[in-house]
């Protein structure tokens, strides 16, 4: 099967158009489709009809289709997207009254097996291209303007155990000749890949770093997130510390809080202490629950609590849930569930 042109940067483009193109044509297609967001070359007119018609031939654009669509009452909009091999992943558009979010995958699936989360039931299947990473943005991202579009690496897979083709993807809508995206409006969130934190650390263009933290012990994290027992808590919080921020950033800190396992004023205060001397916020999530899921969603006073604890030493907020009722929520993407 022919290469889609979607994930392709300028070099890949030049390859494909072959020696006897010039490079101003591979610029042309680049522009039109990640600045232009086009969806047809027949739309790119600066190129000479029959290059359309041959680039068309060879290659395809490599959009996903929309094969389910779920509309939350809060606005919230939960896309199954099925690829080209025929296998799906999720997506996630959360419109707002200033900004409009887009939770995006990184993967079919995902291999991490966090205990509270409904992805982890579905185990791993593949991970995404740059093309498919990228094709999420564009296609939902129609009609809406670019300058107050957040995107985060949130939904389906962890991003790390993908990170060249997440890194790609990232380089072209971080491009101002690409998609044009701001760094600042772009968020990828780990399990905690120590290695590979410290990679992306290296980049010089990179999104923002969340880090899922969920647990306040070595013991507790291990029992929630099972990829604790290779890379431990002590290694991460010091690739944390290692971590070369940007001068206008922060690291986020995410903790899902399970009733009567994590949400207690003790580990509160263990996160603050856990966090101490790092430049981060913290954001908390109250369990969105599921099926398969084995743990209870604390009460919202139980929540407030524990940020009042945080917040006396952290910048602290508590994420409002969205899509509830279409299973769109933080660790609700499990694909068959509507």
């Amino acid at each position: 099967m022919s290469q889609p042109l979607l994930g392709m940067d300028l070099a890949d483009l030049q390859e494909a158009l072959g020696p006897e193109h010039p490079a101003y044509r591979s610029r042309q297609i680049y522009g039109a489709l990640y600045h232009g967001q086009t969806t047809d070359l027949v739309q790119i007119t600066a190129l000479p009809a029959s290059l359309r018609k041959d680039l068309a031939a060879r290659h395809p654009l490599g959009f996903p289709e929309v094969a389910q669509l779920y509309r939350s009452a809060d606005g919230t909009r939960r896309y199954l997207l099925r690829l080209e091999d025929g296998r799906t992943v999720e997506a996630v558009l959360m419109p707002e009254d200033e900004r409009d979010t887009l939770c995006i995958s990184s993967q079919v699936g995902c291999p991490v097996d966090c205990k509270f989360c409904m992805t982890a039931l579905l185990g791993l299947e593949r991970s995404l291209t740059a093309g498919e990473i990228v094709g999420q943005v564009l296609l939902l991202s129609r009609g809406l303007a670019p300058r107050r579009l957040n995107i985060v690496m949130m939904g389906q897979g962890e991003p790390l155990l993908n990170l060249p083709n997440v890194l790609k993807a990232t380089r072209i809508l971080l491009d101002p000749e690409g998609f044009g995206l701001s760094p600042r409006r772009i968020t990828i969130s780990t399990a905690g890949i120590v290695p590979k934190i410290a990679e992306l650390g290296r980049e010089a263009i990179r999104p923002k770093l969340a880090i899922s933290l969920n647990a306040s012990t070595e013991e507790q994290r291990r029992e929630l997130m099972p990829i604790t027992r290779k890379y431990h808590l002590k290694d991460l919080l010091e690739a944390c510390h290692a971590y070369p921020l940007r001068p206008w950033e922060k690291l986020t800190f995410e903790y899902v809080l399970l009733k009567g396992v994590n949400d207690a004023d003790a580990d509160a205060r263990r996160v603050v202490k856990l966090l101490a001397n790092l430049n981060c916020k913290v954001n908390l999530i109250a369990l969105n629950p599921g099926p398969g899921i084995p743990y209870e969603t604390p009460a919202p006073e139980r929540v407030a609590a524990f940020q009042q604890i945080v917040r006396r030493s952290l910048p602290c907020f508590i994420r409002k849930p969205r899509g509830l009722d279409i299973y769109a929520a933080c660790g609700q993407l499990k694909r068959a569930v509507s």
